[in-house]
């Protein structure tokens, strides 16, 4: 449909700033940069609310159900004549969500980075980056091909491996990045496989007709992929199952979780755009893009299932040990994504019984916003204090009265304290467990409880607990005394709280984490496109809130005042408290294989084939090659006269053989 060909323009702005910027932003936009590329992604951003607009109050519905319009559509590679690499744009009512969702979190990305980043010798590069990695995830989401999808996919991949190491002079950024690029390359790997498997048995990568082949039962396709099996699961079970890998990887699910927490490597505005609103929702967006397929698969949707609650499960728990605030806020966004996850892998497709799928899509949404908020928050910190140890924090409450009432908000969001946007998709998420599958409630309702209390352990830690140290005092000092003599050479933004670029984001982000909950998300957004009714019910909610207060309550005696009760705990859980301090060794485990089994018995022996039959070959061929040419470059001596032997001695053989044959 034409009137929606404006959408083009969402992921073309920011793919145009990364071209300029990239080829000429260090020398003719070396201060002008983020400007750029702010005004840049505002247009995209309003793009996005028009596009909203139209799709949801306008053309979007059709006899009460939100329709998939395919915008664009043009075949790229043709395989055969159903099977190709189509490039296109499809609007929906997740694709139009998680617009805003992209658009909006980094549009405030970019706006606190003005002041966040402001003096980096390579701050038009940083935008670059930026805007590289917004055009790969809008790219993805608009996706009408699952092949199309893969080559985004990892575009997202490379534009989050710079933005983790943009400080590539520092070895440890260097190391998370290459961890995030392998790591999730070995997912991508998996997820490659299952669109060949997927796109064998359907007959074709458009997402689309996939869709519709294998979701009727009676379809030749889906009996072939289910007639179809190894290792004693069908063809569809292993595609599911491999698609997801690659979303587990994304989405930093268990076991491929590890590259996470490294990444916060990166400046802290990257941890927000890519580890708390986009990059890592991406598996969950890639599951809920097939979920009518996922949905006709028990075994996969139960893969789904457990991997989430138990990620969600692990990542608090480790959560509740770590004392680097962004790691916190890492292992807070696994833990998030988990439950968007088995949210999913809880719902069936359609009608009433798709809850799970609207609380998990409802939850990314909510999700996004308070996360952001919280990374923000704690870059405004980190700005102030140079620190990401909650040991060189506390009492930072009245020096940074913006910053901690936008923490506090977030704080409370993500434990699910009403009326915050927290709180409705959580419940949502509750109820459709409690529905499902008790044992996922009961890991979910936990799980809730350990998300309170480690978040506020962390707000208490920061803006709480003991004395501000001298050094922020120091900083607010210099940025009151800059801003009374107006001096242009110390600006406010290296100061106190940074400049009303930094303010900003968080103010908007704290009345979006107040505000987004109250929107009526099962209007717009289900596994069928039609409206479902409200679930949240008052009675049901009073134990998740109950344990989410008990929780607060508890963090704020071991962590608003200096005591020792937290030591005391530490004392109490030993060996338990010190594994997940550890994160459970799960690296030291990755590199116990691969340094111990995967490089000395896999590795060594392929480099020694390589050296050996591979390149020994190659040489034999050559030398052998060699020899030959030394013997008979005589023939080629350059005199004249044995040419002429030659000619005629090849004359005479012929005439001999011609007398031969006419006998």
């Amino acid at each position: 449909m034409s009137n929606y060909l404006y959408i083009l323009w969402i992921p073309l702005l920011p793919l145009a700033t990364f071209v300029v910027l990239g080829l000429f932003g260090r020398k003719y936009f070396a201060k002008t940069a983020g400007i750029i590329s702010t005004a840049s992604l505002l247009t995209s951003t309003i793009l996005s609310f028009v596009a909203a607009k139209q799709y949801f109050f306008v053309d979007g519905k059709v006899n009460g159900v939100y329709q998939k319009i395919i915008a664009l559509k043009y075949t790229w590679l043709q395989f055969s004549p159903n099977v190709s690499i189509d490039m296109g744009v499809i609007v929906d009512p997740i694709a139009v969500m998680m617009l805003i969702v992209v658009t909006s979190v980094s549009l405030m990305v970019h706006v606190f980075s003005l002041g966040y980043m402001k003096g980096e010798e390579r701050f038009a590069t940083y935008y670059a980056f930026l805007s590289l990695f917004t055009f790969s995830m809008l790219g993805l989401i608009l996706s009408v091909n699952i092949f199309q999808v893969y080559m985004f996919w990892e575009l997202v991949g490379v534009s989050s491996f710079l933005l983790i190491g943009y400080y590539f002079n520092k070895p440890s950024a260097v190391a998370a990045a290459k961890k995030a690029f392998i790591v999730t390359r070995f997912a991508d790997l998996g997820f490659l496989i299952g669109i060949m498997i997927m796109g064998f048995y359907g007959g074709t990568l458009d997402i689309g007709l996939l869709i519709q082949k294998l979701t009727s039962a009676q379809s030749p396709e889906f009996l072939s992929i289910t007639s179809a099996s190894f290792l004693g699961a069908s063809m569809l079970t292993w595609g599911l199952t491999l698609i997801f890998m690659g979303g587990a990887g994304k989405s930093a699910m268990f076991p491929l979780h590890i590259w996470l927490p490294d990444a916060m490597e990166g400046p802290t505005p990257v941890s927000a755009l890519i580890h708390a609103a986009t990059m890592v929702v991406a598996g969950v967006y890639l599951v809920a893009r097939l979920f009518p397929i996922f949905s006709m698969d028990e075994t996969a949707l139960n893969i789904v299932t457990y991997v989430g609650a138990f990620s969600a499960l692990l990542a608090a728990i480790i959560a509740c040990t770590q004392t680097d605030i962004k790691r916190v806020l890492a292992y807070s966004t696994m833990s998030q994504i988990g439950y968007m996850m088995f949210a999913l892998g809880i719902s069936k497709n359609g009608g009433e019984n798709g809850l799970g799928f609207m609380a998990s899509m409802f939850h990314l949404f909510t999700h996004a916003f308070f996360k952001s908020l919280l990374f923000l928050g704690a870059g405004s910190v980190i700005h102030m204090l140079h620190s990401n140890e909650m040991k060189d924090m506390g009492g930072l409450r009245k020096l940074m009265p913006i910053t901690h009432a936008a923490f506090l908000i977030a704080c409370l969001a993500i434990a699910g304290i009403p009326p915050f946007a927290g709180f409705f998709s959580k419940e949502e998420i509750l109820t459709a467990a409690f529905h499902e599958n008790k044992l996922i409630y009961g890991v979910a309702l936990f799980t809730a409880a350990l998300t309170s209390f480690y978040m506020f352990r962390l707000y208490f830690n920061i803006f709480w607990s003991k004395e501000a140290p001298a050094k922020a005092h120091s900083a607010v000092h210099d940025h009151a005394h800059n801003a009374g003599h107006n001096d242009d050479h110390k600006d406010a933004q290296d100061h106190g709280e940074g400049t009303w670029t930094m303010k900003l984001p968080l103010i908007i982000l704290a009345a979006c984490a107040v505000g987004v909950g109250f929107i009526p998300f099962s209007q717009f957004i289900t596994s069928d496109g039609a409206a479902l009714e409200t679930h949240i019910d008052m009675v049901f909610s009073i134990a998740p809130v109950a344990l989410s207060i008990i929780a607060i309550l508890l963090s704020a005696s071991f962590y608003k005042k200096e005591n020792t009760k937290s030591d005391k705990a530490v004392a109490v859980f030993g060996g338990f408290y010190r594994a997940a301090y550890k994160k459970f060794y799960v690296d030291e485990l990755y590199l116990f294989i691969t340094k111990k089994i995967v490089f000395p018995l896999i590795g060594q022996p392929i480099a020694w084939a390589d050296r050996n039959i591979v390149d020994g070959f190659i040489l034999l061929l050559a030398s052998t090659t060699a020899k030959i040419s030394t013997a008979i470059k005589g023939l080629q001596s350059g005199k004249v006269q044995n040419y002429a032997l030659y000619f005629f001695g090849g004359v005479l053989a012929l005439s001999v053989l011609f007398i031969y044959i006419w006998k």
